[in-house]
């Protein structure tokens, strides 16, 4: 059925408007992107942040994959529920600069179940019941400390406390803080991610 010609100015000016909604938003997240640039360029003036970039922001739950200072992508996640903190045993989500250090689960359907980064060859059920068994599902980037004392070495190391960005069965837990310390994606989300970012790749944890 064609549209009548009366209804084209509404329509045309809805779309506008979506439009101009959306490029606002756009903007608004690439300013967040050049203070955090600004800010990491001041208080680690030795380093480069050139290339991928992931920045953790724990106050808006929210992962920024930022390329040569240009922001990609923002995805939705999910950081500790008992807060930032590094020591180990603690179940609480580093703050600080790391590096991917590894990658697993290429190839891993959508809610495989990985233990020790190995497929288990098990599917995960969405807990629709509210009943987070902290399943590790599709996609593991495991991250390195890079601040001595503060993610790295001793009881603060978080390569050794086994800090990842991993994909959830509890997908209801994503934007809130409920995690058992690691950053917590969805399982299509951590998928793409997984496939653009290289090893090596930075990440900056920041509760600000």
């Amino acid at each position: 059925m064609t549209t009548p010609l009366r209804r084209l100015p509404l329509l045309l000016s809805t779309a506008l408007a979506f439009h101009l909604s959306g490029m606002a938003q756009s903007m608004r997240q690439q300013g967040i992107i050049d203070l955090c640039l600004e800010y990491l360029g001041a208080r680690y003036p030795d380093q480069r942040f050139t290339g991928d970039l992931l920045y953790v922001s724990i106050q808006r739950q929210a992962l920024f994959h930022v390329r040569d200072g240009r922001l990609l992508r923002t995805y939705p996640i999910s950081t500790a529920k008992a807060g930032v903190g590094s020591t180990d045993g603690s179940l609480r989500t580093p703050t600080g600069l790391h590096r991917i250090s590894e990658k697993f689960g290429d190839g891993v359907p959508p809610l495989g179940i990985l233990k020790d980064r190995e497929f288990t060859g098990q599917f995960a059920d969405p807990d629709f019941a509210g009943i987070d068994k902290d399943w590790i599902t599709s996609r593991i980037l495991w991250l390195d400390g890079l601040e001595p004392g503060a993610n790295q070495g001793g009881n603060v190391d978080s390569h050794a406390r086994y800090i990842y960005i991993h994909g959830t069965a509890n997908e209801r837990s994503i934007g809130t803080a409920s995690s058992m310390g690691c950053v917590r994606m969805l399982n299509n989300d951590v998928i793409a991610l997984f496939d653009q970012v290289p090893l090596g790749s930075l990440v900056a944890i920041l509760d600000n």
